[in-house]
Parts: C-alpha cells; structure tokens; sequence
C-alpha cells in the first residue's frame, strides 16, 4: 500500500471510531446491559455500579434523574428484588412468574412512577409499591388471590363476562370488572373477556399494577399524604380496624424497604 493509501486508511479508521463511541454514548442500551455515568453500555461494575443510569444496576448510590428523583432503575437492583422473591416457598407460582426484567420492562411503560417529587420521594415510592406488592402476593408467591370470587359490579360500560372471574390478580392484585376493563383498555389486552391475561403475562401483571399506581396512588406520595393514605387506597377496608393485622404487616414492610433504600418512611404510616 502507498503512503497515501495508508494515511488515508488511519483517517478512515479514526473516523469510524469516533462513529462507534458517538453511537454508544446514545445508551440506548439492550435488554441486559447497563447504561454506564458515561453513556456507554455493557455488564461490568463499571457500567452497572455507581453512577448508572438505566439497566440490571446495582448501584449504591444512585444517579439522581430528571425531575430530582432517583432512578428507579438503579433502586430497585437484583438484589433488592430478589431479596423479596427468594423468601416465596419453592412451589410458589409466582417464583418462575415474577421477575426484575418484567418489572423494569412494564416500567418503560409508565415513566412517571417515582418521578414528580424529590429524591426521597422516589425512594418513598419504590418502598411503597413494593411493599404492598409483598403483601399482596405473599413475597412474590400467589398470582391470584386465595379467596376468589366473582367480583362483579353492574356496569354498562363493562358489562361482566358470565363465564368470566374478576378476582385479584398480578402484583396489586387488581380486582373487579370496571379495573379490568379500564386496565385492559389501556394496557392493550381485553379486561373483560380475559381477566386471566393477568395471571398468565408477568409483563402484563405488572403494567396492571403501576396502571393502578399510577390512577389511584402516585399523586397521594409526591403530594405527602403519608403511606397510610397509600392503604387507604389500595385497600382502604383494612383501615380503622377492618384489619389491622394487616395495616401493620404493610406499614412493617415499608419501613424495612425504606431503611434498604437509605431514606426515612415519613410521617402518617398508619391508616
């Protein structure tokens, strides 16, 4: 090769270099990999600990994102989701249902979640939802509820489906044919005619879930209503002694997400 056919083979080299490195700092990062404090993507600690922005991360000291909050990414790591899941009984069903990845992945959907308020609210938040999340579902263990039932209310704009059952179902357990068919709606999936998509996508599960956060429980935490006023809404007939066993079970929970998160649990715990 020329002199001149090499140099323009390190100009060309150098240019498609600067191509590549322009092209991962993008940080549209696949399934599976992080997004690095820099920008770039892959699976070590340097892409997955301190600093990372989205992704499996690890990280002790989450990157603060836009609107003051916390990521929530990077809050709710392997470790602390599977802190939850590992305590289910091995033959749980919702052991081989429930995951991190579907958790994250139905997220995407619902970008608002932990954003709104300060930091702390999102760490708040994060504690929040799991914590009824594992009450509900025993840690991760029932997919449905125990004690099923029809649960159907006349409504002409979801009219139940007779041969249908709308019990809880997913990680907030939602319930009733006018949630399933609102949720359905706007999830993509038909509520009504088969409440039991719930129980059989873990990625539906989980919109299901932050679609009913995000209606009946956001506002009540970046507004500072207290993680009582999270109970009231979720299932407020547990409140002034219709189960008080429970409301402490919730409250229990939270505040030991709260201290993992590194944030204090606030004021009106109890409904």
């Amino acid at each position: 090769m020329s002199s001149l056919g090499q140099i323009f083979a390190i100009l060309v080299a150098i240019a498609c270099m600067s191509c590549t490195m322009t092209t991962a700092q993008n940080c549209g990062c696949a399934s599976g990999l992080c997004c690095s404090k820099y920008g770039y993507c892959g699976t070590t600690a340097a892409y997955c600990g301190d600093g990372c922005q989205q992704g499996p991360c690890y990280s002790s000291t989450p990157t603060p994102s836009g609107g003051g909050g916390a990521s929530v990414q990077s809050l709710v790591t392997n470790a602390f989701f599977n802190g939850i899941l590992n305590q289910a009984g091995s033959g749980c069903a919702g052991k081989s249902f429930y995951s991190r990845s579907a958790f994250l992945n139905a997220l995407n959907n619902y970008p608002q979640f932990g954003k709104g308020g300060s930091s702390d609210d999102t760490k708040r938040e994060v504690a929040a939802f799991f914590a009824h999340v594992t009450h509900e579902t025993g840690h991760f263990c029932y997919i449905e509820e125990i004690a099923k039932s029809n649960y159907c209310q006349s409504s002409a704009q979801w009219p139940c489906n007779p041969n249908k059952q709308y019990y809880g179902r997913g990680p907030i357990q939602i319930t009733w044919n006018y949630n399933y068919g609102a949720a359905g709606k706007s999830i993509g999936f038909d509520g009504i005619n088969a409440p039991e998509t719930v129980a059989n996508n873990p990625v539906i599960a989980f919109k299901t879930a932050f679609w009913f956060w995000m209606n009946n429980v956001h506002s009540r935490i970046v507004s500072g209503q207290g993680f009582g006023s999270t109970i009231r809404a979720v299932n407020g007939g547990e409140c002034g002694g219709g189960n008080t066993p429970a409301v402490n079970a919730r409250v229990g929970y939270y505040t030991q997400y709260c201290k993992q998160l590194g944030v204090s649990p606030g004021n009106n715990l109890s409904c």
